[in-house]
């Protein structure tokens, strides 16, 4: 993206706002989405692959963990760590969710629930991609009801024995360190560090889910856990209650609503760019009234979600942000940017459900960020507790 460009989609100047440090950690991962990302993003998207290849390159990005300090982790801004969720999925949504997984739900939740022998155990080798995590809390029957766990920890010995199955799980399939959420003897709910290093864990069996028709780039699996061993120190020490397992929805929920303004992002750039050169009756296409609306309103969308994400960010940073603020903003960005990538979709005409132009894979990704992290129902009535006081949930 040139400057004139980045400078279209930073219409009030957000930019001005960041550190150089932010900027600097920003235009790393924008260069490794323009010069490593976006050039294979569309095989491996049309054939289901995962771009393994790019796990090297990402390591040495050196921004798994995010906000993380210590063990290894980058210790970035939450406005850093942000901007990073940003260009991955101005890139390619598959790849800016395997981010999210690894290093935003994983890490995160080693770092704010693990003992300090669990983080030395697990975070330096995930932040350097050494070993690969996945995050194992939705299971076939319990999508947005995700405080029914079905999955079962019961204690034998020096054991915990995990009984029960999940789906839609990132990574399932090749991660090294997945954390199972599973209720125990007492009722209570636990993170469990299935910790596979390489070699099979007995009773964990993972299979890719196929068919789908967005983040095809990204492996998502159905995990089912017969008997599953694993020792008793690896229950993460903080994760007893699903009040544990909120604060890390609440971290991964605001990962994702800068992912929603990355796609938007990557989708409006596509079609400004077409409209510039795409000529129809003896002139661009960007030249029109109804095609120039289009380009404003989506501008417009895209600033909103800039502001909303960036406050979002300092509100983390200083330590005031709540269930509620992740929730405001995923509903948000994750509309707004779905409504983004209509409008690019239709600038393109029907050159916009082709590949080649990038805006048929934000189209489709975004089908997934409106769902996953919690619809936006779960988020309307989240806020809509915050606001009456009144949980509208159905119990």
């Amino acid at each position: 993206m040139t400057i004139a460009e980045a400078r279209t989609t930073d219409f009030f100047h957000v930019d001005d706002l960041l550190t150089d440090e932010e900027r600097a950690i920003r235009d790393r991962v924008r260069a490794f989405v323009d010069e490593r990302l976006l050039p294979v993003a569309n095989h491996y998207w049309e054939r289901a692959e995962f771009p393994l290849e790019l796990v090297a390159p990402y390591a040495d990005l050196r921004v798994a963990g995010g906000s993380v300090r210590g063990y290894g982790c980058p210790g970035m801004s939450a406005v850093a760590e942000g901007l990073v969720t940003l260009e991955l999925a101005r890139g390619d949504g598959s790849f800016s969710t395997f981010n999210s997984v690894h290093s935003g739900l994983v890490m995160s939740t080693i770092a704010m629930l693990g003992s300090e022998v669990q983080k030395r155990r697990w975070l330096p080798d995930l932040a350097s991609c050494v070993k690969l995590g996945a995050f194992a809390l939705t299971e076939p029957h319990h999508g947005s009801d995700v405080v029914r766990l079905g999955t079962r920890a019961r204690r034998d010995g020096d054991s915990w024995v995990l009984d029960g199955a999940k789906r839609w799980i990132g990574n399932g399939t090749l991660a090294d360190v997945v954390i199972v959420w599973a209720r125990d003897d007492d009722g209570e709910i636990g993170g469990f560090v299935v910790d596979r290093r390489d070699e099979d864990v007995p009773g964990y069996q993972a299979s890719v889910i196929t068919g789908k028709t967005s983040n095809r780039g990204l492996w998502q699996a159905d995990i089912t856990l017969s008997g599953v061993r694993v020792p008793l120190d690896n229950r993460l020490a903080g994760a007893r209650t699903f009040a544990d397992t909120g604060r890390c929805l609440t971290k991964s929920r605001q990962a994702i609503a800068w992912e929603g303004l990355g796609h938007a992002v990557g989708a409006f750039e596509c079609a400004l760019a077409y409209a510039k050169t795409r000529e129809q009756f003896g002139r661009p296409i960007a030249a029109f009234q109804l095609v120039q609306d289009k380009l404003s309103t989506m501008l417009s969308e895209i600033t909103g979600m800039q502001l909303t994400c960036l406050r979002l960010a300092q509100l983390q940073d200083a330590g005031r942000v709540r269930l509620e603020h992740a929730a405001l903003a995923k509903l948000q960005t994750a509309s707004g940017a779905r409504r983004v990538c209509a409008m690019a979709r239709d600038i393109l005409g029907g050159n916009g459900i082709l590949l080649e132009h990038h805006v048929a894979r934000h189209h489709a990704d975004m089908e997934a960020v409106y769902t996953y992290e919690g619809t936006d129902t779960v988020q309307s009535l989240i806020v809509g507790r915050a606001i009456t006081g009144h949980a509208a949930f159905a119990s």
